[in-house]
């Protein structure tokens, strides 16, 4: 074969009758070039046999005969074969030039439909049923041997070569080359092929269907990156099957696809026509597939022709309910749901079709962003992150997943990044009956990527046909600009921010702050770092010094993108932490305003509305959060605790179990079934759920404080006494919010005791002393003047209406 330097100067260069004007492609079978036929003025693909290929003129003599047998194939989705010829020792084989791409090109953008799945195979197989009727067999089928015209019919390449080119040794297990590893040949082969055994028109069935596996679903029937191990699978084991992989391939498609791939030869289908037929019957409307038989009506009897006018008067009225639509039945009866019947959806994880796991994060930052994007419509219910991500590469089906998320429709679909260019495909399906109402694919540089964002946001929110705001629909048609690097440092930032880790915690700070150096205007970094620095003990930062950093990123933010609700809630936390209880609730409100989807704010607003006492507010917007983001733990438990701040305490527990329910391992909710036990007068079960959230959270200042609590009201002084004293301790060594001594303390009736730890939980400004306010387990110190002194000084008045 020319290598690359040879390969460039063959460029211009004539073999017989044809002049060389570009290469095309290459691999173990030779290198392709475009080429003029000067003689016919067409262009032709002229493939130069590798070096040595044919040693001997009785060899050539051989291909000659063979190549001669090729070019009586004469079929539309066959590649035709012109002629071989040698010049000057170079063996060249000319062949029908087909502009367009190949099949693995076509793929890059990941599964295709299923009816273009069944279009496409059906042209690959009536291409196999012609050949295999002359006594050929291809041997090397693969996306990259099957070209796409611009029309996009179907041709078939190299048809024989692999037998041409390799006539004394057949590829097998044990000498397979490089070329044909785990990235080439060796995924579509046949068992019988591997195995070095006579192979007929039934090993090109199996490979086929392995084709068809692949634009079915986008990924390999067997995909092991190694080749014994890849070759172990295909000899022994069954792929994975296909609906497992794609819930929008039908039941008859998978069928067809398993059959081909049977490992026994016998078990395939027999000849390639029988597939057609097959995909035919498949790709027709199931109203054509079956033809009813004539009627004769000279035998008709009365009572016949009078049930006969009965079901063609049914069928007219039937005909004229469904044209009409009356009362929606057309949509009903068909199965058809008119899209503005949907008001809730969620977005799927998009898959990262990039092969490459380090691309994770870019792929939930897409996932992110849609959610972002499509949130800000107010006419939709849009689930938050934290939800939809739990169903990351499940196989449970559409109608399932979306009955959980107590939804309409989801959004799914993958993203991959080549280089600098980044392909995104999504679909919109109808949850009801896994209908598709949607689909496209797009394909951006990175620099564009936020402006895809939203033309995906708008196109999926056209096609529901639900009405936008003015604001909204701006929203959706702006064109932002940052910094691909800054973008993509952005994306890595949320990834490890998500994993709420201490680790990932100051990872995502890293990321933010790189973000920041690249683009120095980028508000949702700005919201990203702050909203890391309200983590400052799992930083390892003075509270003080984190909560300064936290406001100055979120003032930032907000001075840099008033729009930007995450900006607004970021800033809302730093001003709650300041006491600022005002602003606070206008920041929450204005992120709620700009995206009435986003669940965070709203669960933060509603531990705002408890603190201050205004219950009912709370509760209705803990509510929506968790309507939001149903299956966030963290939302599912602080609804528990907004119940038990509104001294509801049957309802509290119910919340609080739901959480257990959702993940028996979450501390936090285990605490908050035990405050709902200690009101209820149920200690001993009290003091159960926290030794269990104590195990859990690997011993957690507040679960430490609760038990404590609950062993002094239970008459297990000694005990309560000994949790007072660790907690002390600990506070001389580390930070330790002085509030949990205090709860301990009021547990054990010392109030001036459990007042001075109050008193210096305000001096270090701590987080959790404004939870004081509605504490019921400080309800014995509440009249107390010193109590109701530190209260006001917050900026609390000690008594508030409930609203």
């Amino acid at each position: 074969m020319p290598t690359k330097v040879g390969s460039l100067r063959m460029i211009g260069q004539t073999l017989g009758h044809y002049r060389i004007l570009e290469k095309v492609g290459s691999g173990g079978m030779g290198v392709v070039y475009r080429a003029r036929d000067e003689q016919l003025e067409r262009d032709v693909a002229l493939k130069v046999l590798p070096s040595g290929t044919l040693s001997n003129d009785a060899s050539r003599r051989h291909f000659r005969n063979e190549a001669l047998a090729l070019a009586k194939l004469n079929h539309p989705n066959i590649e035709t074969v012109y002629e071989f010829d040698t010049q000057d020792g170079t063996d060249f084989l000319v062949m029908e030039y087909v502009p367009g791409k190949t099949l693995a090109d076509h793929l890059i953008g990941g599964a295709l439909p299923e009816k273009e799945v069944i279009a496409l195979g059906m042209q690959i197989a009536a291409a196999l049923a012609e050949a295999h009727e002359h006594g050929i067999v291809h041997r090397d089928l693969k996306p990259a041997n099957i070209a796409l015209t611009e029309k996009g019919q179907a041709k078939v390449l190299d048809f024989g070569l692999a037998k041409l080119l390799r006539p004394r040794d057949e590829t097998t297990a044990d000498n397979l080359s490089s070329t044909q590893g785990a990235a080439g040949t060796l995924p579509y082969m046949s068992p019988e092929q591997l195995r070095g055994e006579q192979v007929d028109a039934r090993s090109d069935i199996y490979t086929i269907g392995a084709v068809l596996y692949e634009m079915a679903t986008y990924r390999r029937a067997f995909g092991e990156p190694l080749a014994s191990r890849l070759i172990d699978t295909i000899l022994h084991e069954p792929p994975v099957t296909p609906r497992a992989l794609n819930r929008r391939i039908s039941p008859g498609l998978e069928r067809i696809i398993l059959k081909c791939l049977d490992k026994d030869p016998e078990q395939r289908y027999q000849s390639a026509k029988e597939l057609v037929v097959d995909l035919r019957r498949l790709g027709e409307p199931a109203s054509s597939r079956t033809a009813s038989p004539a009627l004769t009506p000279k035998d008709h009897s009365k009572a016949a022709r009078s049930a006969s006018y009965f079901v063609a008067g049914s069928l007219a009225l039937v005909v004229l309910i469904l044209g009409l639509n009356v009362g929606g039945w057309h949509d009903r009866l068909m199965l058809h749901p008119r899209s503005s019947q949907i008001r809730s959806l969620a977005v799927l994880p998009l898959e990262n079709r990039s092969h490459d796991p380090e691309q994770e994060y870019f792929a939930d930052g897409m996932t992110d962003e849609m959610i972002t994007e499509l949130a800000r419509v107010s006419a939709l219910k849009v689930i938050s992150r934290t939800s939809v991500m739990r169903f990351k590469n499940t196989d449970k089906p559409l109608p399932e997943i979306a009955k959980s998320l107590k939804v309409d429709a989801v959004v799914e679909g993958s993203v991959q990044r080549v280089g600098d260019r980044v392909k995104i495909s999504a679909r919109l399906i109808h949850a009801r009956n896994d209908q598709e109402l949607w689909a496209h694919s797009y394909e951006r540089d990175l620099s564009n990527l936020l402006g895809l964002q939203h033309e995906v946001a708008q196109a999926i929110a056209g096609s529901i046909e639900v009405t936008l705001k003015p604001d909204e629909q701006a929203g959706l048609q702006r064109a932002d600009s940052v910094d691909p690097g800054a973008h993509e440092a952005y994306l890595k930032g949320l990834y490890y921010w998500n994993k709420r880790t201490p680790e990932g915690l100051q990872k995502a700070l890293q990321y933010f702050q790189q973000a920041i150096e690249k683009d120095p205007k980028y508000a949702p970094a700005y919201a990203g770092l702050s909203n890391t620095y309200a983590f400052a003990p799992e930083l390892g930062l003075p509270s003080a010094v984190a909560k300064e950093k936290q406001k100055a990123a979120a003032l930032k933010a907000v001075q840099l993108d008033d729009t930007l609700p995450e900006a607004h809630t970021s800033l809302g936390g730093a001003l709650e932490d300041d006491w600022d209880w005002s602003g606070a609730e206008s920041e929450y409100k204005r992120s709620i305003a700009l995206n009435p989807n986003y669940a965070t704010a709203r669960h933060w607003y509603s531990v705002l509305l408890s603190v201050l006492g205004h219950h009912e507010e709370a509760l209705a917007q803990a509510r929506r959060a968790l309507d939001l983001d149903p299956l966030s733990l963290v939302i599912q438990a602080k609804l528990g605790g907004r119940y038990l701040y509104a001294r509801r305490y049957d309802e509290a527990s119910q919340e609080c179990q739901k959480a257990i329910e959702m993940d028996s391992g979450f501390a936090l909710a285990h605490d908050c079934l035990g405050f709902a036990h200690l009101q209820k007068g149920r200690s001993d079960a009290a003091v159960a759920e926290f030794s269990t959230a104590l195990n859990l959270s690997h011993g957690d200042p507040q679960s430490i404080s609760a038990l404590g609590y609950a062993y002094a009201i239970s008459g297990k002084a000694n005990e309560a006494a000994a949790i007072s004293t660790q907690l002390e301790n600990s506070s001389e060594s580390k930070y330790l919010p002085a509030y949990f001594i205090a709860i301990v303390e009021a547990g054990r009736g010392r109030k001036d005791e459990a007042i001075t730890w109050l008193e210096r939980a305000y001096e270090n400004r701590s987080a959790q002393l404004p939870d004081a306010k509605t504490e019921p387990m400080l309800d014995s110190l509440r009249s107390d003047p010193r109590f109701r002194n530190l209260i006001r000084k917050m900026g609390l008045p000690s008594e508030l209406p409930t609203r």
